[in-house]
């Protein structure tokens, strides 16, 4: 697989149950995006592209930038731009404006978004940190005010116009502040994944051409220190936790750094502000390539505004009252545009959660903060799945019969308001004061509104068992190169084993659909990214020469216009015999079939027969990683089959017959469902350890990365077919 068709990875999800969802009508207020809050306007709309003409003409590349803003209602000016697309740092782009609705709304920049949020809700709480065991609160204003303090500080260390400040650490205020430090002071935000090595870090910042490099602590800054020589452009790192362990004179703490700019002049500042257009570049998102260096996605101020205050308010949000945990990845899309920016266009509340909040601390900051709205990749979501499963394995028969009880009320009412029908079953109350309080209170979601999903695949037996528990997960779809999503579902609107439908003011075509209405999905709107900083034939792989931005994504829509995805052109397995198969529907079947099983991975491309590779559910370590021992889930599985092992390893090496049958029993039931005979499992089997991030197995949103499976596990795959030709 390539890197561009790793960078355009989005989630799949099975195509199930679609056949009676409907959607409710939506009024005018859902679908308009407002774009005045509290009467304050952004005035002198530029409504139409002959406008956008008019506003720009006679003006070169060479000639100034257009007027200057000095307060965020002044007019929006856009910098000349003719192309839909551009891969240089300092180039603007032409904005997919339409005449009306969402599409023609005013674009703004990201100082504009924020100072929108300050000047309403300024002495409302922003930012939710734990410091020594106590909340440390900042509110929107003193928020800005950090913002302000950081670009100065920028300037003085000597950022340029368009390079960039890269971040290397988890989710923190410094990390918001730094990246809108940057941004304000005229530089492009660039998050490092954690989880990179010293040389990909390098590849990063060399790209961006970073000045300043901010880091979390000593682990992080180690890297920075073994690549530092092969950084030209750098000229600055800032540790934001913990003391510096070396003295440098490029080397600042946190306290440091945000004095070096006090003697900045308000107006030094002011002056790059009012110099940011909205088709300008602002941020860098990364891809996670797969099999080559990543590409870094250009997102500009129109990308990331125009998203947030159009997406956004389909959802139910209220300015000013909402709350959320801070935890995934923030240099990935989802993260920092829900975090971050939705964050900003709403004047929400963000609690960070800890370091190690995927190793199981999440859950008490949940209980601490008790947000709103959520978002969580599946692999949270199964793991919530799990744990709940196994608290209800020790329960009484009474407390299971009453949760089973519930749990088929809940699962009936939700598809009731799935289909728009809104019939409350008997006992619904019951059930809801019984059961689904006291799961959403233990899970720290008792506030919730909105569960959402997106990131990867997630299996419609998960989908199924929140549905159960009276807490539908939302999915959402869409990809770093749209600026997070393009597809979206809500509690209105909302239809199992789909991402929703496409977000106002954006369109979807399907490209070359086969009988059954499957093509290729393209996205065109304000959210389809500016283009790959440095790389022309990769942007101009992904865009067509029209601007539509393909996704590698296979999908159809049901006659209510939900999307279903229906697998990734990359992905799918073409067989020896040249049939086409998606991998990911099998995948997900077995592993709702056998609940001892945690990942499988189909293999068949080119060969003879399909085979899967399978993991055993086991406890992860304290960095996440996976052990020998076997989960609580799994020790269950095993009693159930009179088994006594307790390790994977021990499973594997007794070639436990009572689990290897039942594998091969759940294996059977999938084919038994099978199209054709060509999509029917022949052989598995079981890794000795389970796909984690660390492993290489799994991108940071869990995403599962083929290739390097492949190459990983060659031999075992040779071993698979390697037998069949001996025969």
């Amino acid at each position: 697989m390539s890197v561009q068709e790793d960078s355009v990875k989005s989630n799949g999800v099975a195509v199930m149950a679609e056949s009676s969802c409907t959607q409710k009508a939506m009024s005018d207020k859902d679908l308009k995006m407002n774009s005045t809050r509290n009467g304050e306007a952004i005035t002198s709309e530029l409504s139409s592209m002959s406008e956008l003409e008019e506003a720009t003409e006679g003006l070169s590349l060479e000639e100034p930038r257009a007027v200057p803003l000095s307060t965020t209602k002044a007019q929006t000016a856009l910098a000349p731009a003719d192309q839909l697309w551009s891969t240089s740092r300092d180039k603007a782009v032409r904005l997919r404006m339409e005449g009306s609705g969402p599409a023609s709304e005013t674009p703004i920049t990201v100082h504009q978004l924020f100072m929108e949020t300050v000047e309403n809700y300024g002495d409302r709480p922003a930012l939710v940190s734990k410091t020594e065991g106590q909340w440390v609160t900042l509110t929107w204003r003193q928020y800005y005010e950090q913002c302000r303090a950081a670009a100065k500080s920028f300037l003085k260390l000597g950022l340029e116009r368009y390079h960039g400040v890269g971040i290397l650490g988890f989710n923190s205020a410094e990390w918001f502040i730094s990246d809108v430090g940057c941004i304000f002071a005229g530089g492009l935000a660039t998050g490092i994944y954690t989880t990179n090595s010293a040389e990909a870090c390098q590849y990063v910042a060399e790209s961006c051409e970073a000045n300043i490099l901010v880091v979390e602590n000593q682990k992080q800054l180690e890297k920075i220190l073994q690549v530092k020589d092969q950084l030209p452009h750098l000229k600055a790192i800032v540790q934001y936790k913990g003391e510096l362990q070396q003295k440098a004179p490029f080397l600042y703490t946190w306290a440091e750094f945000m004095k070096q700019g006090e003697d900045v002049p308000d107006e030094q500042l002011d002056a790059v502000i009012d110099s940011l257009r909205a088709n300008e570049c602002c941020t860098l998102i990364f891809t996670s390539g797969t099999t080559g260096n990543p590409k870094g996605v250009m997102l500009s101020h129109d990308n990331l505004t125009w998203t947030v205050r159009t997406a956004a308010p389909g959802a139910g949000l209220k300015y000013g009252e909402e709350v959320l945990v801070s935890y995934l990845p923030l240099s990935h899309v989802a993260a920092q545009l829900i975090d971050m920016w939705m964050c900003v266009s709403f004047a929400m509340k963000t609690y960070f959660a800890d370091p190690d909040a995927l190793k199981g601390t999440l859950v008490n900051t949940l209980k601490e903060a008790r947000p709103t709205c959520f978002l969580g990749v599946p692999r949270v979501w199964e793991k919530m799945q799990e744990k709940m499963k196994a608290v209800g394995a020790k329960a009484s028969p009474m407390r299971s019969a009453v949760a089973g009880w519930a749990k088929s009320i809940g699962l009936q009412y939700n598809y009731s308001v799935m289909n728009g029908e809104n019939q409350v079953p008997w006992g619904f109350m019951l059930a809801n004061n019984l059961v689904f309080k006291r799961v959403r209170e233990a899970l720290g979601l008792d506030r919730c509104k909105l569960c959402f999903t997106g990131a990867a695949p997630v299996t419609k037996d998960t989908l199924e068992y929140f549905m159960s528990l009276n807490m539908p997960l939302l999915e959402l779809y869409g990809m770093s190169e749209s600026s997070g999503p393009h597809t979206i579902s809500s509690n209105s609107s909302y239809c199992i084993a789909s991402c929703g439908k496409v977000m106002p003011g954006a369109k979807t075509k399907l490209e070359n659909p086969d009988q059954d209405g499957s093509g290729e999905i393209c996205f065109w709107g304000r959210h389809v990214f500016m283009g790959y900083l440095n790389m022309p034939d990769k942007t101009t792989e992904a865009l067509d020469q029209d601007g539509w931005l393909h996704s590698g994504d296979l999908g159809r829509h049901n006659k209510n216009d939900f999307l279903f995805i229906t697998g990734r052109i990359k992905e799918l397995i073409i067989t020896a015999g040249g049939e086409n198969i998606p991998p990911v529907l099998i995948e997900d079947s077995v592993k709702s079939e056998v609940a001892i099983i945690s990942n499988a991975m189909l293999i068949g491309d080119r060969l003879k027969f399909l085979s899967i590779m399978i993991t055993l559910k086991c406890v992860l370590d304290d960095n996440g990683d996976p052990t020998d021992a076997l989960t609580p889930e799994a020790l269950s599985f095993c009693q159930q089959q009179d088994v006594t092992a307790t390790t994977v390893s021990g499973i594997i090496a007794n070639k436990e017959p009572a689990i290897y049958t039942a594998i091969q029993e759940g294996i059977e039931r999938v084919n038994a469902r099978a199209t054709s005979n060509a999509q029917k499992i022949q052989k598995f089997v079981i890794l000795e350890q389970d796909f984690s991030i660390g492993g290489g197995e799994l991108g940071p949103t869990m995403k599962l990365r083929r290739p390097i499976v492949v190459k990983m596990y060659q031999e075992k795959i040779n071993e698979l077919y390697g037998v069949t030709t001996e025969k």
